[in-house]
């Protein structure tokens, strides 16, 4: 398992020595797991920032809080592992300040928009003739094209997101409040998660509990596109949208998935708009193979909603992995070409304000002549 994550690191090193970065700081969490294999529960929504250091040409740093270093230690393949406590010395700027030093008239990476103020502003007032550059792109270019491991781990959650599902479907019925809904979903996909754990090695430390807050909406809330289930009891004749994102997550890599269903009965305006969702998912899954561009895959999927009296849709799809969101996007102006190996959610999706929205969404990854499932489940109309 640590092999991948060295080898993702040297290619970095590699990436940021071709720009002439001397060194470079990572806080957002997705990328210094995707680099060192650590992932923290602390922040600095706790005041606590984990920091990775990562110079072009040495060994790599992970500075983290003193309660979560014995943790660190166990996860990662970096064997610089510097632990601080609150309110001792410098807290995190004395281990910073020390790798630094001799950088302080050098490039230094950062990622401005997922690097906290609090660092930013440190690295200012500290090193204020250190040169700031934004390496953002890089570990985004790195991390659109998907390893084959990385991909087996995603049909994992995609197994996950599966049994969520079809326990939440079975789970609807008429009385029957929202939260008893999700709170299926989550018991049968962590049961799921589970079975591809164990108590032994790098795995022993992942924890099968999904978390988070499911979106769901049934009867006239669903034009509230992200509402949370609440104590509504479902009534005959709602419909009822579940939405899986915030919490398809295995092993640190997220996917989305979506699906929507009726109770008793369906209206014919219900189904005719639920029918024009799935077309338009359907239409922009038909084109995603190698060298169509993103912004291609949008617009095959809003020429059916406007043939269909519709307008402008939001965006159809984005790139998933070890964030929500990551590079390319299946929006207007994205003209990143497809490559096999990336993932994506792809969505179809119509919210008629006030009234009902029907949304159906899936995870794919790009073949070398097409694309395959990551959430294979069935997403015709169904009543329950």
């Amino acid at each position: 398992m640590h092999a991948d994550f060295r080898k993702r690191c040297a290619a970095f090193q590699r990436r940021i020595a071709d720009e002439k970065i001397e060194v470079v700081l990572v806080q957002d969490p997705d990328n210094i797991y995707y680099l060192s294999a650590f992932w923290g529960y602390l922040g600095l929504q706790f005041g606590r920032p984990t920091l990775l250091v990562v110079p072009r040409a040495d060994t790599c740093t992970i500075i983290t809080p003193g309660m979560e270093a014995e943790m660190a230690r166990n996860m990662t393949w970096i064997e610089d592992v510097r632990e601080w406590t609150d309110g001792v010395g410098g807290e995190w700027t004395t281990h910073l300040d020390d790798l630094l030093r001799r950088h302080q008239n050098s490039r230094i990476g950062i990622e401005p928009l997922k690097t906290h103020p609090v660092i930013v502003e440190y690295l200012k007032r500290v090193w204020p003739r250190a040169h700031r550059v934004d390496i953002t792109g890089i570990l985004a270019d790195m991390r659109m094209i998907k390893s084959p491991g990385e991909i087996a781990h995603m049909r994992q959650a995609g197994q996950v997101a599966v049994a969520m599902c079809e326990a939440a479907a079975n789970a609807i019925g008429e009385g029957v409040p929202e939260y008893e809904v999700a709170l299926a979903g989550v018991a049968a996909g962590t049961r799921r998660a589970a079975e591809f754990l164990s108590e032994e090695g790098p795995a022993r430390l992942f924890s099968p509990v999904l978390h988070d807050l499911q979106i769901m909406q049934t009867g006239r809330d669903l034009a509230m596109v992200h509402r949370r289930p609440t104590v509504r009891r479902i009534r005959q004749g709602d419909p009822v949208y579940l939405c899986f994102c915030p919490f398809t997550m295995f092993k640190q890599l997220k996917l989305g998935f979506d699906r929507e269903y009726f109770v008793g009965r369906v209206s014919d305006e219900h189904a005719r708009i639920y029918a024009v969702a799935l077309e338009a998912q359907s239409a922009a899954l038909a084109m995603i193979r190698p060298g169509v561009r993103a912004e291609e895959v949008h617009a095959a999927a809003l020429e059916v909603y406007q043939k269909a009296g519709f307008g402008m849709c939001y965006r159809t799809g984005r790139g998933i992995g070890y964030s929500h969101l990551e590079r390319p996007e299946f929006k207007n102006g994205d003209k990143t070409p497809l490559q096999a190996g990336m993932t994506f959610g792809v969505d179809g999706g119509i919210t008629i304000p006030g009234e009902f929205g029907a949304r159906v969404g899936d995870s794919v990854v790009v073949t070398e002549n097409g694309f395959e499932y990551l959430t294979p489940y069935p997403k015709e109309l169904r009543i329950v």
